[in-house]
């Protein structure tokens, strides 16, 4: 694997968070903190969806952004639009989780932030009465397993530094049932949210931070393709969130960076849940 090299790091619009595309109209001309200054944050799945607006999110905060998607094109888009590196990477490989975090201190020096977030939702993943086990293994590598290594691979580099902010992707279906089934992205995510607050409580007096991250429903290309066929799908869900609409991976990428800052220094080993209400209702407004 060539060594990766930072794309235009002297980009203006980096530096003042002004930059085109940021993926929603929901926070464009707002100003945006500058908590994370100086600071080098590892994103998996950041060629798209809640991954890619993280990684402009936390680019425009300061950080030094490293990319890491198995989608060659579009992580390099991501690292060359937040004048960061990208690390093609396949998170079921170990070799290859080591590696990225290898890259991203051997170009910047540390590793501050780990965003683990890159996950799959295939249709094959159904009824528990439907689904295969090689659809089930898949899921369990993709969203489960990539998390463990990524931790794995990240904690070293903290505890050298004595501080440190990972943030993994579970979801709200980690902490509610459907009759929807997605049996074994739902048991993926309840393991992400079971090991998030096991490793939050063992490394916390070693300054490091382990927070499960639980968006609800997000409008992202992933969510799109599941229900463009099926609009009656989509509806089943909305009518179960009080605000009455999905989230915008905007908002999603404003809890990662809160959560990997300072502003954030006392929560650890928490399930954060992003999710418009849903988890919190029984009856929604009309």
């Amino acid at each position: 694997m060539p060594p990766p090299v930072p794309q235009n790091p002297s980009d203006p619009d980096r530096d003042h968070g002004s930059g085109s595309g940021s993926g929603s109209d929901r926070d464009a001309g707002q100003p945006v903190c500058r908590r994370l200054v100086g600071r080098t944050a590892v994103i998996t799945g950041a060629g798209s969806g809640i991954g890619l607006a993280s990684a402009r999110r936390l680019a425009a905060e300061g950080a030094r952004v490293v990319a890491a998607d198995i989608d060659g094109a579009a992580g390099q888009a991501a690292a060359q639009e937040t004048g960061g590196i990208f690390v093609e990477t396949d998170v079921t490989d170990p070799g290859q989780v080591e590696a990225l975090f290898r890259a991203a201190y051997d170009t910047y020096g540390s590793v501050d932030i780990a965003f683990n977030n890159a996950g799959i939702s295939p249709p094959e993943d159904d009824s528990i009465l439907t689904t295969g086990l090689d659809a089930w293994r898949r899921v369990q590598e993709v969203n489960l397993t990539s998390v463990y290594l990524c931790c794995k691979a990240a904690i070293p580099y903290m505890q050298r530094q004595g501080k440190g902010s990972i943030i993994n992707t579970a979801s709200f279906v980690a902490v509610m049932g459907a009759a929807t089934s997605q049996v074994s992205y739902t048991a993926s995510k309840g393991g992400v949210l079971a090991m998030s607050r096991e490793l939050g409580v063992q490394f916390a007096r070693e300054g490091i931070r382990v927070n499960a991250l639980c968006p609800g429903p997000v409008d992202t290309p992933l969510l799109r393709e599941l229900f463009a066929k099926d609009p009656e799908r989509a509806a089943r869900r909305l009518v179960h969130i009080p605000l009455g609409r999905f989230a915008d991976a905007t908002e999603i990428a404003a809890a990662v960076a809160f959560l990997a800052s300072d502003d954030a220094g006392f929560v650890t080993a928490a399930e954060f849940l992003v999710d418009g209400g849903i988890s919190g209702a029984y009856v929604t407004p009309l």
